[in-house]
């Protein structure tokens, strides 16, 4: 059985959990903080608060492993992490049926998007499984990168900040994941001023700089677009690039993860122009101009951006330029048109993208939400996940627990000096925008300083309270309020404008003219039969709506706590700096969070499920209670012997006050279950153990039966067998009696006939022997005759064999000599392969001459079988090196290197290498060589890559982009000239008066020297319209700069850049290549 092991008590880094920190101090909080961190411990408990680190770094503690291993488990049965608590969540939702919202707040490099992320992967790991389920899983997570390119950008203290809000994710009740919402009464608060001017350091959002780092030519060039940055005033120059984001590569991403979502490719491609005419709209400038009745009006100084912007939004270029010239005021029956100066058209171009931005992250999110919007009618639950700064909301008053007041600053103060409906600053920011006559951002601090001079949390140097005048930290154009953790300093300047946000009628309407297929959606406003004469709402009445909106909905949920702290500024790891987390600890108020935690209780859960957990701790309510199961709480707790004031019973809820209250109770069911695994194991081993015994004894009655069985049939068969083999010897011994009767008779009767049969065989064999001594003596007489005809005839013989003896018995010898060569030879033959230079020694003088005629035809013999195993191109390859050793061997240093290096020829792949499709096609021929050489600068001798193709009938020098910048025949290449030693310098050097020479000879570099100038010879060589290549071959020669000579020494030395060789000009007529000394 798997162990439950109790983590926030054994084996734990510093405390898990801050209500258990002794002592509490808030040196001792960062002390402790400091300590995880510095051991990757990010996560730390303050009871159901969960504080996370940002380690700025990725850390192998979010793996699905780690999914399982906190799936249903109890939130401080493990270490601290963000999936215990998205799992407290889950389970709330699932259990309960209560809807979850999980607040995470925190600074801006915090970590809270992150941590939203890993929340909403939590759930889609857990949810449910299947098909339908998977694909909305996938489509949720695949939301994230397309709202993160419209909805993030880079900041100073963030390069991924958000800069929208809330996510919600809903269930329904068979626990399918299936829609991720946006809220989008929080889609208001989009920072969208961002979209025309950034801070210092900081850039626009992330989906600008993606389009032109990522996209393709061809769909820059239909978006009438350029990919360089500088070109657009909307973006920032002095951050488009950042470290660790991959622009092009995340372009890619959002394409893909769009057409995953179920955007079709018209509604990208309508997406893209969006973004692209906001980019033009910047580039739209204006320039001033006097009318006849003295009034100055705006002009557009270059249409062309305007043209192409009314190019892709199917706008007429004249609607558009009147409505960033004149403003159409309608008052009842009346309307009034006005000229609009130089500062009131360009208010009005960035209030259209700030409009036009807005509106399609609106309509994203909105597709977004239809794409993933379950088909069903049944009840969802919903789980928010909220990222910004927030508040706890408590239940004990309505479980009717006695609740110690905890003394902390009440925010409300400052809440009502910002949003009070008569004097907050809101108002009175609305009032000022709404107020006829001249409105400035000074007279709107000058209402602030007369209201607000009096209020203890406002300070001004313009104020009445006169103790600021002489704060020089204070600037005269500014107001300061003292929230609770610090001061925070308000400039004044671009107040109005941003709080009117107001979109002139006039292009609401041109808007809605246009023929895009989305631009009328966005614009509902423009429709001429709709006209609204109210004035739109301030941007402060929104914000101000849309957090009441808000605070309305996370009051019906049941909230989940994340704080987020940012270690250091440098976004680095390993770095603490405890200054900046002391200010975060501050400010999101984790002490005073401790202190209400110490004081209250730290775990609070339904008896029914309590019961569950503990029934096993005690006889009484174990393995049933039949009771309610507060009264078998009561029945627990009594008999654990708690003591009382560790815990209280509500109406519906167990509260535990202290963390070691709930370690304690785990821990003991710990052991518990250990004991109960331990009493299942025996009993399971007992009926093990009885059910084996029984299978035995079965088993043994079973081969008892049959052994029984078979020892008397073995028995049977032993009797039958003794019973046959005494019938047999009977009848045997009665047959062989029988026998001998027979037989005695019958010898009685041949007795006389063999007696007559011998008588008469002795007679006839004295005969015979009396006959054959007759013909044995005529025989003697014949063969003495044929002994002495014999003799006689070898006599004579011996006289003739004694001459020639000598001669047969050296012919003899000698062909036994040569067949035992043969053989021999035959034997030891060596191998097949050509280079093998080895060869049986002779073993006789005489045979010198027949064997190194055989060693030769030997050779001839195995080379042609080599080369008969040799493919047409390997054929080749091998002509070439034979052709490179004829040239190069013993002439020039660089040689030996490469004759273990095989000739590709095409080193690039152009042929099948997409980025060099356009170069391909412009080489009408097959292309025999393709490789980066460099191309020698004459005035400072330093090289240039460029792309060397060798075709049969010219070469190419390409300079990587696809353009051709030399194309010279090879009828007009007259040498080459290279160095002796092992340098990669060579000059190509052009006929006069030809076309190519213009220009003058090329000096190039190039580490496959040989293999150039090997095949610029050989394809010389094999064509029969043209001379052969010479290749001189010399350590100082003469190059034809346009109409300049320059000579090139070669010298042995040092060069700078280590082993390779430099080119340094000497003066206009030298160029001077040092080359690294050879060993």
């Amino acid at each position: 059985m798997m162990e439950v092991k109790t983590s926030l008590l054994d084996n734990m880094i510093g405390v898990g959990d801050m209500v258990l920190l002794e002592p509490l101090s808030e040196d001792s909080f960062l002390d402790n903080l400091k300590n995880r961190f510095d051991h990757n411990e990010i996560y730390t408990y303050i009871g159901s608060v969960v504080i996370s680190m940002n380690p700025y770094r990725s850390l192998p503690i979010y793996t699905p492993e780690k999914v399982e291993e906190y799936r249903n488990r109890n939130f401080y049965e493990l270490s601290p992490h963000i999936y215990a608590l998205a799992d407290e969540a889950y389970r709330s939702l699932r259990d309960q049926d209560k809807d979850q919202c999980i607040l995470i707040t925190g600074e801006s490099g915090a970590g809270k998007t992150e941590a939203s992320k890993l929340v909403m992967s939590y759930v889609a790991a857990v949810c449910g499984r299947g098909q339908e389920v998977n694909k909305v899983k996938e489509q949720l997570l695949q939301s994230n990168p397309v709202l993160e390119a419209f909805g993030n950008a880079k900041t100073v203290r963030n390069d991924n900040s958000s800069r929208f809000i809330m996510i919600q994710i809903k269930c329904d009740l068979q626990l399918l994941l299936l829609l991720l919402f946006f809220s989008p009464f929080l889609i208001d608060l989009l920072e969208k001023s961002r979209v025309v001017k950034q801070p210092r350091g900081e850039r626009n959002f992330h989906i600008f700089y993606q389009l032109l780092s990522g996209a393709s030519d061809d769909t820059l060039k239909k978006l009438k677009l350029h990919r360089d940055v500088s070109k657009y005033n909307y973006l920032s120059l002095d951050s488009a690039a950042v470290n660790g984001l991959d622009d092009a590569a995340n372009f890619r991403t959002v394409r893909n993860a769009m057409e995953i979502l179920g955007f079709m490719a018209d509604e990208v491609q309508s997406v893209l122009e969006l973004v692209a005419a906001v980019l033009k709209l910047g580039n739209i400038e204006f320039k001033p101009e006097s009318r006849c009745n003295g009034s100055d009006e705006s002009r557009i100084k270059d249409k062309n951006d305007l043209k192409e912007m009314c190019e892709l939004l199917g706008i007429e270029q004249s609607v558009l330029e009147r409505a960033f010239s004149y403003r159409t005021v309608e008052a009842k029956l009346e309307k009034v048109s006005t000229t609009l100066n130089v500062a009131q058209a360009y208010y009005a171009r960035d209030a259209l993208a700030k409009n036009l931005y807005s509106r399609l992250f609106s309509w994203l999110v909105t597709r977004i939400n239809e794409s993933i919007k379950a088909q069903t009618k049944t009840r969802h639950k919903v789980m928010g996940v909220l990222d910004i700064y927030g508040f706890e909301i408590f239940e004990l008053l309505s479980q009717g627990i006695e609740w110690t007041n905890i003394e902390y600053f009440n925010n409300a103060i400052i809440c009502d000096l910002i949003e009070n409906n008569q004097n907050g600053i809101m108002a009175m920011l609305d009032e000022e925008c709404l107020r006829p006559g001249t409105v400035t951002d000074e007279t709107f601090l000058d209402k602030l300083n007369t209201v607000c001079a009096e209020h203890q949390h406002f300070e001004s140097r313009l104020s009445k309270n006169s103790k600021f005048l002489t704060d020089h930290s204070l600037p005269h154009n500014c107001f300061r309020i003292q929230h609770y953790a610090g001061k925070v300093l308000y400039r004044v300047e671009g107040f109005m404008d941003k709080n009117n946000d107001l979109l002139y009628r006039d292009l609401s309407q041109a808007m809605y003219k246009a023929n895009h297929s989305l631009i009328k959606q966005l614009f509902p406003e423009g429709n001429p039969a709709k006209v609204n004469l109210k004035r739109p709402p301030t941007a402060g009445f929104q914000f101000k709506a849309s957090v009441g909106t808000l605070m309305r909905n996370l009051q019906t949920k049941n909230p989940n706590y994340i704080r987020c702290i940012k270690p250091n500024d440098k976004k680095a790891s390993h770095i603490f700096t405890e200054s900046l987390v002391r200010h975060q600890v501050h400010y999101l108020g984790l002490m005073e969070n401790v202190r209400v935690r110490r004081a209250g209780y730290a775990f609070r859960q339904p008896y029914e499920p309590c019961l569950e957990r503990y029934k096993m701790l005690c006889k009484r309510t174990w393995p049933h209670w039949r009771g309610p199961a507060r009264e078998g709480v009561e029945v627990l707790m009594a008999d654990l012997q708690v003591p009382g004031e560790e815990f209280s019973y509500g109406r519906s809820k167990i509260f535990i006050r202290n963390p070691r209250t709930l370690f304690f109770l785990e821990e003991r069911r710990r052991q518990c279950l250990q004991d109960l695994a331990t009493l299942i194991q025996k009993i399971y081993r007992g009926w093990k153990c009885r059910s084996h015994f029984l299978l035995l004894k079965q088993s043994q009655i079973v081969v008892a039966a049959w052994y029984r069985r078979y020892a008397q049939q073995k028995k049977y068969q032993r009797i039958k067998s003794a019973t046959t083999v005494v019938q047999s010897y009977t009848r045997g011994w009665q047959a062989r009696k029988l026998l001998r009767e027979l037989k005695y008779q019958k010898r009685c009767e041949e007795a006389v006939t063999t007696i007559s049969a011998y008588w008469h065989g002795t007679q006839a064999r004295l005969e015979l022997r009396r006959l054959k001594q007759e013909v044995r003596n005529r025989h003697a007489v014949t063969v003495i005759w044929a002994y002495w005809q014999g003799t006689k005839i070898r006599r004579e013989y011996r006289k003739f064999f004694r001459a020639n003896a000598g001669r047969k018995i050296y012919d003899f010898i000698i062909q036994r000599i040569m067949q035992k060569y043969f053989l021999g030879l035959k034997s030891t033959l060596p191998s097949m392969s050509p280079v093998d230079q080895s060869w049986p020694a002779r073993p006789y003088l005489f045979l010198d001459g027949v064997h190194r005629e055989l060693r030769r035809i030997f050779h001839l013999w195995r080379c042609k079988q080599y080369r008969s195993q040799f493919t047409q191109e390997k054929k080749v390859v091998y002509e070439e090196k034979l052709e490179a050793s004829e040239l190069f061997k013993d002439k020039k240093a660089l040689y030996p290197s490469s004759v273990s290096q095989p000739f590709r020829g095409d080193y690039l792949e152009i042929s099948k290498n997409p980025k060099y499709q356009k170069l391909h096609s412009a080489v009408e021929e097959k292309v025999l060589l393709a490789d980066v050489v460099n191309k020698i600068n004459r005035a400072n001798g330093k090289g240039t890559a460029r792309i060397f193709l060798l075709a049969k009938n010219s070469f190419v020098l390409d300079d990587q982009t696809g353009q051709v910048k030399a194309s010279v025949p090879l009828p007009d290449l007259t040498s080459v000239s290279v160095s002796t030693q092992s340098d990669g310098f060579f000059a190509l050097k052009l006929k006069e008066g030809s076309a190519a020479a213009v220009k003058g000879d090329f000096l190039l570099s190039s580490e496959r020297l040989i293999e150039i100038i090997t095949k610029l010879h050989r394809t010389g060589a094999t064509a029969a319209d043209r001379e052969q290549l010479d290749v001189d071959i010399s350590d100082e020669f003469l190059v034809q700069f346009k109409q300049d000579k320059v000579c090139v020494k070669f010298i042995q030395g040092s060069p700078k850049n280590g082993n390779s060789a430099s080119c340094k000009r000497k003066n206009n007529r030298l160029l001077e290549v040092s080359v690294p000394a050879t060993a």
